[in-house]
């Protein structure tokens, strides 16, 4: 339940869904603002210049419908040409060529770059990441993408749904090289002028390519930016909906934030933390985005219950999920792929030089589209608890706790490292409690002594491998999250070349 740094620096939680609600217009917000952002945009004071910095006008496309929901806000269509006038943070300032109205919108709603209004180019989207899209439901054979080139600046790649015999749905990968006068291809047999014939060609043939291209990969809408300077929000401006559960410090319910966008709330029982840390402590965890980590929106914090506002996740814990009949269809593929999905979240809180604290498939979430995000970090070292505290505690997580964090309250990066250890045998087993039958002074004895869990029949030799790395006595000997991150996503193709040979 923690995320430490030593400096600071977004489908229980998951996507933000905005309903449309006209009366969202006529309330007036008395918000405090986000103390770790910087300077927002103001509609009466702003002195931005209306265009670039090299004197062109700016102009952006925008890529799906957007209702104006917030106060300020600038709605349209897709298709619409907006001027921006402008740019900070994820909120711009534009304005419509088509009504003249000016306003605030979503940046990640918009495209500058004519190519990232093909609704078949997804920019800066990962190789694996591609696959994970590619091979989710309603895409069929020769669903594609053309996406960012993630080793060579400038350049880029084809992702393309393909079937094999033998395993089943895959996804190949072709490099599009570039001509010096600025064409594309991808076989030197035949160039192209733009990305758009060669997307063109492709589609009416295979031409050597594993499938002829059909449609774009599907695209949903994509979550938008919590409301502008929304951090310390009024407590009536929540609707608690639904509980989904209760935990150790608190509850967990589904929320309606002003009327139109949904949200998880963790309400913590009165007297587990002080505000003062906690407020220290989420200003932090706020600076922590990543698309593997579930989003910290804002907080309630005048008086108690403390509320910590997320986006909702709607599959609920990795844990939870797991164990539902839903979960126990999932094969090893995609266990694997899970494993990955938190590994990319902790290499990121790894780079920030951060520490989560408290490692388990309980505190990871999932979305709609199985998509893994690590929660609760921040937390864990602030709960002011001694059944949480102390090792002797009944709250303690002993079990996935590593000996050096159990013996001497030494927490780093590398006692998180055994905790994900620990972590793959939850996904291996679904759900299955680590060290089944062992009570928790029984566990600690067994480590002092050398012990390590066993290897379960249905887990591959390899990936036990990976959990005696993470459970090395010396911390400095485990490996880092980065090379877990690496060896997870290329668990099956590690021996095969990751590109198609030009055809």
């Amino acid at each position: 339940m923690g995320c430490i740094g030593s400096k600071p620096e977004q489908d229980s939680f998951g996507k933000t869904v905005g309903r449309d609600d006209s009366s969202s217009h006529n309330q007036t917000p008395h918000y405090v603002k986000d103390p770790t952002a910087g300077s927002k945009p103001g509609k009466s004071n702003s002195s931005a210049p209306e265009s670039s910095s090299d004197g062109q006008e700016n102009f952006a496309i925008t890529l799906y419908d957007y209702e104006a929901i917030h106060d300020g806000d600038l709605g349209f269509k897709k298709g619409e040409k907006l001027k921006i006038l402008e740019e900070s943070g994820e909120w711009w300032r534009a304005k419509s060529l088509s009504t003249g109205n000016e306003g605030f919108i979503p940046s990640n709603y918009v495209a500058k770059d004519t190519l990232e209004t093909e609704e078949w180019f997804f920019k800066g989207v990962s190789r694996k990441d591609a696959e994970r899209q590619l091979l989710a439901s309603g895409n069929k054979l020769g669903s594609f993408m053309i996406r960012d080139s993630e080793t060579t600046k400038g350049s880029y790649s084809l992702s393309v749904r393909d079937r094999d015999p033998q395993t089943g749905d895959a996804v190949k990968h072709y490099k599009i090289r570039t001509l010096d006068n600025g064409g594309f291809y991808i076989s030197p047999r035949i160039t192209f002028g733009s990305l758009q014939e060669l997307v063109s060609h492709y589609k009416k043939q295979s031409d050597g390519l594993c499938q002829t291209l059909t449609i774009a990969c599907l695209n949903p809408k994509p979550q938008k930016p919590w409301e502008k300077d929304a951090w310390e929000i009024p407590r009536e401006s929540l609707k608690l909906d639904k509980r989904l559960g209760a935990g150790q410090f608190g509850e967990v319910w589904m929320a309606t934030y002003n009327k139109h966008t949904k949200v998880a709330v963790k309400t913590m029982k009165p007297g587990s933390m002080s505000v003062e840390a906690f407020l220290a402590e989420a200003n932090l965890m706020k600076t922590l985005q990543h698309d593997k980590l579930v989003r910290l929106n804002a907080v309630v914090t005048k008086e108690e219950p403390i509320f910590i506002i997320t986006e909702f996740m709607e599959k609920g814990s990795l844990l939870d999920f797991l164990k539902s009949d839903e979960g126990n269809r999932v094969q090893l593929p995609k266990l694997i792929d899970f494993s990955a999905q938190i590994a990319e979240g902790m290499a990121y809180i790894e780079q920030r030089n951060y520490i989560h604290r408290d490692l388990r498939a309980a505190n990871i979430l999932v979305s709609k589209t199985l998509v893994c995000k690590i929660a609760d970090f921040g937390l864990a070292r602030i709960i002011e608890d001694n059944e949480y505290t102390a090792r002797e505690g009944a709250k303690f997580p002993i079990k996935w706790t590593a000996p050096e964090a159990i013996n001497y309250g030494s927490f780093t990066i590398k006692s998180d490292v055994w905790s994900f250890g620990i972590l793959l045998t939850e996904i291996i087993s679904y759900g299955r409690t680590p060290y089944p039958g062992m009570t928790n002074p029984e566990v600690i004895r067994s480590l002092e002594r050398g012990y390590r869990m066993q290897r379960l029949d249905s887990c591959p030799q390899e990936l036990y491998n990976i959990m005696l790395e993470c459970w090395k006595d010396k911390p400095e000997d485990r490996p880092t999250f980065e090379y877990l991150q690496s060896v997870l996503e290329d668990f099956y193709t590690a021996t095969e070349s990751q590109y198609q040979q030009q055809p």
